[in-house]
């Protein structure tokens, strides 16, 4: 994603890319409600990663170019991409300095990254290529800990793991990234959010937790493979069953750039 202290998600591009849950689509008929997202319009996807947010303004008919600095994630999300026959473009560059042409996207999004950006400087390049009435669009998709859950007791676990990581406890809200839009100049900031369940099989939240940034793309791969045991342990005696029902919570910020912008 950026230089910023961030995990090398390159590292665990395959599990990212096979077992970490995508956007789900109400989230692009919530965009679609406001104007954002609709055939034909010109979307930037920012640290798109495996590609998951960008697809899904694919699938609705955007001309999308998803942009990252990992050559190796973009490498899964354009297999992805053909699988269902998109034609996303990636490109290899940060989100602070995409070397884009001014005013020439309708959309400029950032899925599940915007914590890996230089935010002043992600926020400024991304008012500078919006066109004018377009929006930029910051989205999570995060897991909740709930007291006694899955997604608590594999936290533990990953703290245990990786002292050093932080991203846990998440209430899927950031409303600091609201400020982050108005210092940089945007209007118009609202957000929503509503949750949703996502069904895994213990396999798969194993791959969907060896590729966070705590784990896969943190620890020596000895660390890894130490995690992933204790995981399947856990799933093995406290959450015993074909199928985890595991809570996320959807969250969006959208703003406009000022009038006068682009002209």
């Amino acid at each position: 994603m950026t230089d910023k202290l961030s995990p090398e998600f390159g590292l665990t591009a395959a599990d990212y890319a096979a077992h970490r849950a995508g956007f789900p689509a109400e989230l692009m008929h919530r965009l679609h409600r406001r104007g954002i997202g609709l055939s034909g319009q010109r979307v930037l996807d920012l640290g798109a990663g495996t590609g998951a947010l960008g697809r899904l303004f694919a699938r609705a008919g955007a001309e999308v170019t998803g942009l990252d600095r990992s050559e190796a994630l973009l490498a899964q999300a354009a297999q992805l991409d053909a699988r269902e026959g998109l034609g996303t473009a990636y490109r290899a560059a940060s989100a602070e300095d995409t070397g884009l042409p001014d005013a020439s996207f309708d959309v400029v999004a950032a899925g599940q990254c915007w914590h890996w950006f230089d935010a002043a400087r992600a926020a400024r390049e991304a008012r500078r290529l919006l066109r004018p009435g377009g929006h930029v669009v910051i989205a999570h998709f995060d897991m909740l800990p709930l007291p006694g859950n899955l997604v608590e007791a594999t936290e533990r676990l990953v703290r245990e793991a990786n002292p050093a990581w932080t991203l846990y406890g998440s209430t899927g809200l950031y409303p600091r990234w609201l400020t982050d839009l108005a210092v940089a100049g945007f209007t118009g900031i609202e957000t929503f959010s509503f949750d949703v369940e996502v069904p895994y099989t213990p396999e798969a939240w194993r791959g969907r937790m060896r590729a966070s940034a705590g784990v896969g793309a943190s620890l020596p791969p000895e660390g890894v493979e130490r995690f992933d045991a204790e995981l399947a342990c856990t799933l093995s005696e406290r959450f015993p069953g074909a199928e985890l029902r595991v809570p996320h919570r959807t969250w969006a910020a959208l703003a406009i750039p000022p009038a006068g912008d682009g002209s």
